[in-house]
């Protein structure tokens, strides 16, 4: 994950690498530029002093390194401000040409003036251009025809043409490349953004069947049983206000800790999973006005401190599971049965109701609904753990959750 999201930065960094190369080129241009024209109006001068053209060749030079500077100044895109100076540029480089053809050679840095900034055809009619310019500028200085002359400019333009052809190339399919690298990983993490609101929904959703929506339908069947006895028997429809005044005040608490941290209610208050687990038994059978009664057996000690999302999993699965007994179940007894392993933790739910056949809900995926068994295997499936259910109709039902845990190795007495 770190390595994915580090991709960006990192693709950015080349992006940068590339620009820097290509900035790179560009001042090894302007300094061959500048060389040259150096190097050759001091042939010039050493070779013609004191001609009439002299004062022209020197006026000219300045002027076309004054030129030349404006160049990074107006930038390399085609716009009518660049191409005017390029277009003035190269007039005042063929005026000194045709005064002194020793300058010929600072056409080279002006290929790739005219290549950067002018679209491809017009970048190299002005290539041939200047090439023409500068085969008939190195004739003039040829005592006789020499092949080489003639050859040698145009084998140069076009080494140098396809060399920054290429290099432009190879930019823009890098730009494109990053660009489709950089666009894959935002939707890359706009779609882990979506997985990560869909399961926090799912997680909610779970939450409050587990532990809200339970409470609501206990306090409904209580007042619903306190209005039935409220003229024959004042005193239990008491008792039955009273039962779901209890319930109300235990689901404020719960959906106080859904605000805070989410975490359970029972394991907030210090006493561990078995504590939770006790008092979700007592609450459940005086909740049942003695139509259930709920056992509490904690067998074994564990190895180590189970994690908070364990405990937390393990008595939603409970509330749960007695929430279907309850609602469904048509049972007098139930049992939780917790056992520590040395690998493992196992949560039993039993209970002596009318029992189900399994297979008519084996089949349905794990998180597709919110509530019940799909919602079980859901939180088991996120710690690595499983969930069975033995049951048959008239039977009974035992629901099984286990948990997997990190066992600790003793030294032997």
């Amino acid at each position: 994950m770190e390595q994915r999201y580090e991709a960006g930065p990192r693709l950015a960094r080349e992006r940068d690498a590339d620009d820097g190369g290509t900035r790179s080129l560009a001042l090894l241009m302007h300094a061959a530029f500048f060389l040259l024209l150096g190097a050759s109006l001091t042939r010039f001068l050493l070779r013609h002093p004191g001609e009439a053209r002299t004062p022209w060749i020197i006026g000219l030079s300045v002027a076309l390194a004054a030129l030349y500077v404006l160049g990074p100044v107006l930038g390399s895109r085609p716009t009518p401000r660049s191409l005017l100076w390029l277009g003035v540029l190269v007039a005042v480089w063929m005026t000194v040409v045709v005064l002194a053809p020793s300058f010929a050679w600072c056409a080279v840095p002006l290929f790739y003036t005219g290549l950067r900034i002018l679209p491809p055809r017009a970048a190299y009619a002005l290539v041939a251009l200047l090439t023409l310019f500068v085969v008939a500028a190195q004739l003039r200085l040829a005592h006789g025809f020499d092949p080489n002359l003639v050859l040698a400019p145009p084998a140069v333009a076009a080494v140098a043409t396809a060399v920054f052809v290429h290099m432009q190339r190879q930019a823009a399919r890098q730009s494109r490349l990053i660009d489709d690298l950089l666009r894959t990983r935002r939707e890359l993490a706009a779609t882990e953004r979506r997985e990560g609101t869909l399961a926090e929904r799912q997680r909610l959703s779970m939450e409050i069947h587990d532990t809200l929506a339970q409470g609501l339908s206990s306090q409904q069947m209580l007042l619903q049983a306190a209005d039935r006895t409220w003229d024959t028997d004042p005193a239990a429809a008491r008792r039955h206000i009273r039962t779901a005044e209890g319930i109300a005040e235990r689901n404020l608490a719960e959906a106080r800790r859904f605000v805070h941290d989410l975490a359970p209610a029972d394991l907030a208050e210090g006493g561990g999973l078995d504590a939770a687990l006790h008092a979700l038994a007592a609450r459940e059978t005086a909740a049942a006005q003695g139509r259930l009664a709920v056992r509490c057996h904690i067998e074994g000690a564990p190895h180590t401190v189970l994690p908070d999302r364990t405990q937390s999993a393990l008595l939603r699965i409970a509330q749960g599971a007695l929430a279907n007994v309850t609602e469904h179940a048509g049972a007098t007894e139930a049992a939780l049965t917790l056992t520590h392993l040395d690998d493992r933790t196992v949560l039993d739910i039993a209970d002596n109701g009318h029992g189900f056949t399994p297979t008519a809900t084996a089949g349905t995926p794990a998180g597709v609904r919110g509530h019940g068994l799909p919602a079980m295997r859901a939180r088991l499936h996120q710690l690595g753990g499983t969930l069975t259910i033995e049951s048959a109709p008239g039977e009974g039902t035992v629901v099984t959750a286990t948990v997997p845990v990190a066992p600790t190795h003793r030294d032997p007495a």
